[in-house]
C-alpha cells in the first residue's frame, strides 16, 4: 500500500510533500482514535526491546535521525510510530532559514536523498518552549518512554572560533528538556562547519561542553556526529579525542559528499548540484566506519549506527558491526512507517 502511496507523494517536490505528509500525520495522532490505530499498526511494544546505552533505558534500539524532526513539531506522531527515540535539530542558537530552495532532492533510482538544508531551524528558545510542553504532556498522559535527542550546531554567521559558544548556548538551554546530546560538526551544508572536525577545534567544543555537563546535578549523554568522508587518519584523532574527554559516544555517520558508484545520471547530479548524500548508497561505508571504531576501541565508545537503513537487514547489519542503537531517515522516506515495525519485529539479535 504505503508503494502506491509513495507514488502519488513522489510527483510532488520532496521538502513540500514531507511538510504536508507530517502535517496530515499530526492531525491523526491528535486524536485518541487516531493515536490507538498507529499504534496498532506500526509500533511494537515489546520489553524485550529494551535497550540500556549510555546509562539510559531505551524502550527499543530504533531511532529517527536528526533532519527529520527539526523543530520538535512531530514528537507525538512520532512516539505513536514506534520509535524509541528521536533526535531533533540540528538547533542553533538564532532561527535561520537555511539555504535557499529547491535543497532537497530524491535521487530515486538509488534509493537516496541530496539535501543541502543548511541547519534551517526556529532557533533553541522555540524548540526549548516545544520540548517543554512535550514533557509537560507526555508527564500527564504516560507517554514518556520515547527518548528525545537534541543535535546542536553553529549559526551560519558564527566564526568558527566561536562556534563552541554557539554549541554552548544550546546545550544549557536545550538541557532540562532533552535525554541526550548530539554535537553536529559534520553536515556539509554550512560553510566551513566541516573543519570543526580538526582535532583542536573539536577539543575546544567537546571540552567546553563536557564543563558545562559536569556543573549539572546529573550529566547527560554527549555524543558526537561524525562523517563518513573522514580519513582514517582523522578517524584516529577523533576516536582518541573521543576517549581522552570521555565523550559518551558517536552517531556513525552523517551524510556524504562524494558521489561514486550512484546509478542517477552525471547529468541529474549536475543538475541537482552540491549536498549531502544519504540512503543506501552509504551503508556499506557507514558500517565500515561502526566496525573500524568498534574493533579499534573494543567496543568502550558506545556507537549509534546510521546511515542507509532501508530494512531489518540493514539494521541487524549496524548491529552486528557494533552499533547498539541504530536510527532511520532516508529509509522511511522509501520504505513507509512500516519500516519501523519490521525491523523491531526481528528484535535485530546478534
Amino acid at each position: 500500500m504505503y508503494k502506491r502511496l509513495r507514488a502519488l507523494l513522489f510527483l510532488f517536490p520532496p521538502e513540500s510533500v514531507h511538510h504536508f505528509s507530517m502535517f496530515i500525520l499530526n492531525g491523526i495522532s491528535a486524536m485518541r482514535t487516531g493515536r490507538y490505530l498507529l499504534r496498532k499498526l506500526f509500533a511494537v511494544p515489546d520489553p524485550a526491546l529494551r535497550k540500556t546505552f549510555s546509562g539510559l533505558i531505551f524502550r527499543n534500539p530504533l531511532g529517527l535521525a536528526a533532519g527529520f524532526d527539526k523543530n520538535a513539531l512531530y514528537l507525538q506522531s512520532l512516539e505513536t510510530l514506534g520509535f524509541g527515540f528521536v533526535e531533533i535539530g540540528t538547533v542553533t542558537p538564532m532561527a535561520q532559514s537555511g539555504n535557499p530552495k529547491s535543497r532537497l532532492f530524491r535521487l530515486k533510482k538509488d534509493e537516496a536523498l541530496i539535501n543541502r538544508m543548511g541547519f534551517n531551524n526556529d532557533g533553541v528558545d522555540i524548540i526549548r518552549a516545544r520540548l517543554k510542553n512535550w514533557k509537560e504532556k507526555s508527564a500527564e498522559s504516560g507517554n514518556t518512554t520515547m527518548l528525545v535527542g537534541g543535535n546542536i550546531g553553529k549559526n551560519k554567521n558564527t566564526a568558527n572560533d566561536m562556534a563552541w559558544q554557539d554549541y554552548a548556548i544550546c546545550f544549557e538551554k536545550l538541557f532540562p528538556y532533552v535525554d541526550f546530546f548530539v554535537v553536529n560538526v559534520s553536515s556539509p551544508n554550512t560553510p566551513g562547519l566541516r573543519e570543526l572536525q580538526e582535532k583542536e577545534s573539536l577539543r575546544k567544543i567537546l571540552t567546553g561542553l563536557q564543563d558545562l555537563n559536569l556543573d549539572q546535578a546529573r550529566k547527560k549523554p554527549l555524543l558526537l556526529k561524525i562523517s563518513p568522508d573522514l580519513t582514517y587518519e582523522q578517524l584516529d584523532d577523533v576516536i582518541g579525542l573521543c576517549m581522552e574527554i570521555k565523550l559518551d559516544g558517536l552517531v556513525v555517520s552523517n551524510t556524504r559528499i562524494t558521489r561514486e558508484g550512484l546509478h542517477t545520471s552525471a547529468e541529474e547530479l549536475s543538475r541537482i548540484g552540491p549536498g549531502g548524500l544519504s540512503g543506501r548508497p552509504i551503508r556499506e561505508r557507514s558500517t565500515e566506519f561502526i566496525r573500524y571504531i568498534s574493533q579499534k576501541t573494543e567496543g568502550r565508545i558506545p556507537i549509534i549506527g546510521s546511515g542507509g537503513i532501508h530494512s531489518a537487514a540493514d539494521a541487524k547489519e549496524k548491529m552486528t558491526a557494533g552499533a547498539s542503537l541504530v536510527q532511520i531517515w532516508t529509509g522511511f522516506i522509501y520504505e513507509g512507517p512500516g519500516l519501523v515495525k519490521r525491523i523491531l519485529r526481528t528484535r535485530m539479535e546478534v
